[in-house]
């Protein structure tokens, strides 16, 4: 049944009137009581979430769901609904257009599994940060629940960090497996990857105007299940599911084959074959992805983040000590997304893309001046930045015209000569935040590319005195990541001398302003590449900075990154290369008593891998202990 409301006009899209302005301030409905609050009788999506419902632009089912009541679509949210019965999930009854499902912020196994695969006693993604709230795998779940429900009648949509980088076959670090895509375990009709919003968007156009879920055949930034690829014109063959099984090289061909094409200007269709013998797929036995989703205009990022969020958690939360995530995000503001930086462990790049995607200084401004007025505001913006702080503006304006470069980085192993490392932009943007009317100070927390601003020459040291005059409150934390030329490599990052002239711009600075204002350095350990020698190096290199840290990241494989790809295969996709790789818990756990050598809990630890690295001489040096 299509929709007969009337349409208006906003950025080229059809947006139907309805009674936005009305309901816009108030949460979405979340049972059936809200729905006759707003006198409707059907939703037309109803969005399954992992995490608890918080009404902000951080959180996917606010952002999603909110974009989707702007265009108006009646959007119900169902947030941590408990999978072992049905009720949670059919209390707004169904969906006139589909159900929307998504694990939450953070991959579920990620979320509930620490990186010696324990379970974590805490979820700050729940209320009152309590664990056990969403189960393993919540994307798989939740869907599976939805077609008991409903059948293969209702439109099934998954979307989000779990669904977007599990999107072709996948090792999964918690059951030591290599998995399937997970638009086949999940028996969606369509998988959302990357941030999502124009094909939404799309989808939601299309199912309104009467299309059945199985014709959603040409949105980019989708996947699909097929069983004839008739329809396709061109495309590139991933090695098949029974091929990356079998073989971790075809595995890792795979992984190249797919990292090439992930632009939306340039990149092709992927599909990746799924039959085995004697087992068809029920829903056919190609996986298709097509290319990306074009980045979002700065028209459209500023239409998005200026929505009426309430920015609080649902008032159902309040006796359950709230939602803890908020804390870190609530009086933040996100000023772009997208990151040129392809970090081996990071997959941002492959979810938000490598073209940077901004909003406008006026839009961000008006964010700044609404959080002075939020009665919990104390006159300390927590950050405004993205996924790399210093990354405001695409990294070239080739970018712009055909997409990011094909087998080449924007920052390593040095920095193109293309690249516009220009920080003017953000300086003015953070000159105009901390001049609001309520504004006390505005801080730089998200992650800073010191190599990036190192190579903007005289404009990164202005930016750099700007920040430690105004920006810096004691510490300002980078990330280094280790100290070998060798791990850096493996990592894609630049190598230790950048971030020894970093430190020295920033002692001169801080001198130079009077302050005592330090930097605290992120150190990774059991990253592929990273033997004993390795972690040693890591170790000497905390010793000289006389840093010991009270918590290390150890390497977890999560999946779509680069390094996961190295940990399951031994191998660099791109080179072929054998990679060194540590799976031994006993050992990897050396590795972190290396760095946090200072700690007597560690000495024995540290004192064994030194020993078996045949560095016995470093003993009393490290550990202050006799040999």
């Amino acid at each position: 049944m299509k929709s007969t409301r009337s349409g208006q006009q906003l950025n080229g899209d059809t947006i139907r009137s309805g009674n936005f302005a009305e309901t816009a301030s108030r949460f979405l409905p979340v049972c059936r009581a809200d729905m006759e609050e707003r006198e409707w009788d059907t939703l037309d999506f109803l969005f399954v979430t992992g995490d608890a419902y918080v009404d902000h632009p951080s959180f996917a089912m606010a952002l999603i769901g909110r974009l989707l009541e702007r265009h108006g679509y009646r959007v119900g949210i169902v947030a941590q609904p408990d999978w072992r019965g049905t009720e949670d999930f059919t209390v707004m009854g169904r969906p006139r257009l589909g159900v929307l499902v998504g694990a939450g912020n953070l991959d579920s196994m990620l979320n509930k599994r620490t990186a010696g695969k324990k379970t974590r006693s805490s979820d700050s993604y729940s209320p009152g940060g309590r664990a056990g709230l969403r189960p393993d795998r919540a994307t798989i779940v939740y869907c599976q629940k939805i077609r008991e429900i409903w059948g293969s009648g209702v439109p099934l949509v998954v979307g989000g960090i779990e669904a977007s980088l599990r999107r072709f076959a996948h090792y999964d670090y918690w059951s030591d497996t290599l998995r399937r895509s997970i638009l086949l375990d999940s028996q969606a009709d369509v998988l959302v990857f990357g941030m999502g919003e124009r094909q939404i968007l799309e989808i939601a156009r299309l199912l309104d105007e009467g299309y059945p879920a199985d014709a959603l055949l040409d949105v980019p930034g989708t996947c699909y299940v097929t069983e004839d690829i008739g329809h396709l014109s061109s495309f590139v063959e991933l090695p098949s599911w029974e091929a990356v099984k079998g073989d971790k090289k075809a595995f890792a061909e795979a992984f190249r084959l797919a990292s090439l094409e992930q632009d939306p200007l340039r990149g092709k269709t992927l599909i990746q074959r799924y039959e085995t013998r004697n087992s068809p797929q029920p829903r056919g036995n190609y996986l298709v992805q097509l290319p990306p989703a074009l980045p979002l205009t700065e028209e459209m990022m500023d239409e998005i983040y200026d929505l009426p969020y309430t920015r609080e958690w649902h008032p159902r939360y309040d006796g359950l000590g709230g939602v803890p995530a908020l804390s870190e995000v609530k009086f933040s503001v996100t000023s772009h997304r997208g990151c040129f930086g392809s970090c081996a462990f990071c997959a941002i790049h492959a979810h938000q893309g490598r073209i940077v995607q901004a909003r406008s200084h006026a839009s961000i401004l008006r964010e700044v001046e609404n959080l002075t007025r939020m009665k919990d505001f104390k006159g300390y913006i927590h950050d405004i930045g993205g996924p790399t702080a210093n990354f405001r503006h695409p990294a070239c304006l080739g970018q712009t015209r055909r997409g990011a470069c094909r087998n080449r980085e924007c920052l390593f192993p040095r920095s193109c000569r293309h690249i516009d490392t220009s920080h003017a932009d953000y300086l003015e943007l953070l000159r105009e935040a901390r001049a609001v009317k309520g504004v006390k100070k505005v801080f730089v927390r998200s992650g800073l590319r010191y190599d990036y601003l190192l190579a903007d020459g005289e404009g990164g040291r202005e930016f750099l005195t700007e920040l430690c005059r105004y920006h810096v409150s004691g510490q300002l934390k980078v990330a280094p990541e280790h100290a070998s030329p060798l791990v850096l490599r493996v990592m894609r990052k630049g190598d230790l001398d950048r971030y020894r002239k970093f430190m020295e711009l920033f002692r001169a600075a801080n001198q130079e302003l009077g302050k005592k204002q330090y930097l605290v350095p992120y150190f990774m350990t059991g990253h592929p590449g990273t033997g004993l020698p390795e972690a040693v190096e890591l170790a000497l290199f905390a010793a000289e900075l006389e840093f010991c840290p009270e918590q290390v990241q150890d390497f977890v494989p999560t999946p779509g990154s680069l390094a996961t790809c190295m940990y399951y295969t031994g191998l660099d996709p791109f080179t072929g290369e054998k990679v060194v790789v540590v799976r031994n818990p006993r050992e990897r756990g050396m590795q972190r008593a290396l760095l946090q050598h200072r700690a007597a809990q560690n000495h024995a630890l540290a004192r064994e891998a030194l020993l078996k690295a045949g560095r016995g001489d470093l003993i009393g040096r490290l550990l202050a202990l006799k040999h």
